[in-house]
């Protein structure tokens, strides 16, 4: 669907020649002598790269439609990720490269929203934050109490993140998933 780059709003997704972008910021810019033009920054969904791109007032983009749909992740088949549309209960098997980062914080019955264009994932939104067990750590030392002072821990996912002394096998921990850091014992 071919939008104008006058209606382009943050959020919206582009399918450009080289490849399907995210307009993270615009700008429409009229100057006193020329014509008027929009000033864009967009993110490249499958890598990650920012590039600044300037485009004539109403222009015409190829919109992309992407379409959103909640899963639950069941279970591990070999090295895939098997997903249940939670709607129609509809199976999809999904390799880990199209998961990325979110693999590391996915346990099974957890809910996810798969990001889906031409029958590809180009996104995952996972919660802002998930709850995982310890199964790996070093036991806090006595009288090792320096302010601030952290250790590695493995999580069930196989994450490893940093985490304080007093942490310990067993013990459940919520994770920031943009970031991937330890936020507190839940």
């Amino acid at each position: 669907m071919a939008v104008s780059t006058n209606d382009l709003k943050n959020g919206m997704t582009l399918d450009l020649p080289e490849g399907l972008f995210s307009v993270v910021e615009f700008q429409h810019v009229k100057p006193g002598k020329g014509g008027a033009f929009v000033r864009t920054k967009l993110k490249n969904v499958r890598s990650g790269a920012v590039v600044e791109r300037t485009y004539r007032a109403d222009e015409k983009l190829e919109q992309a439609i992407i379409d959103k749909r909640e899963m639950q992740f069941l279970y591990r088949d070999g090295t895939d990720y098997v997903f249940m549309d939670t709607t129609n209960y509809e199976q999809l098997q999904v390799p880990p490269t199209a998961l990325g980062d979110a693999a590391s914080y996915l346990k099974e019955t957890d809910e996810a929203v798969l990001q889906i264009y031409d029958n590809e994932i180009v996104g995952v939104d996972l919660p802002a934050a998930v709850e995982l067990k310890v199964t790996d750590t070093e036991p806090g030392v006595q009288g090792d109490r320096v302010s601030g002072a952290r250790k590695p821990a493995t999580l069930e996912t196989g994450l490893i993140v940093q985490v304080p002394l007093f942490v310990n096998p067993g013990d459940m921990l919520k994770v920031d998933t943009r970031s991937g850091e330890y936020l507190t014992r839940a």
